[in-house]
């Protein structure tokens, strides 16, 4: 199961509002970044055939089979602080992260 809080609805709805697309969020795990694992989120027009698809108030969330056994459990939120302002990634999955918070290790 893959959550995203309130904030973060809000923020992908903002996205795709400004982008002027629609579709769905693709979020997804690709090797590579300092440990090992980075994550990934972008625009998708529709799921693919095996994806894994979550709804949230509206905003629907594709993941694909391999990226689902890394980010089961995952909490998408979005944060504003004077140190950082984005997209966040609470994985339950990743035993270390970088600094950054952009790759993980599981």
């Amino acid at each position: 199961m893959i959550e995203l809080t309130p904030k973060a609805v809000t923020m992908v709805k903002a996205a795709f509002a400004r982008e002027g697309v629609s579709g769905g969020l693709r979020l997804g795990v690709l090797g590579g970044g300092c440990s090992g694992l980075s994550y990934q989120i972008k625009f998708d027009n529709k799921p693919r055939a095996k994806d894994h698809v979550f709804e949230f108030d509206g905003v629907q969330v594709f993941v694909d089979p391999k990226s689902m056994i890394y980010l089961d459990g995952m909490t998408l939120d979005y944060k504003e602080s004077l140190m950082y302002t984005g997209f966040s990634f609470d994985n339950p999955q990743a035993t270390k992260s970088c600094g950054c918070g952009t790759s993980f290790t599981a």
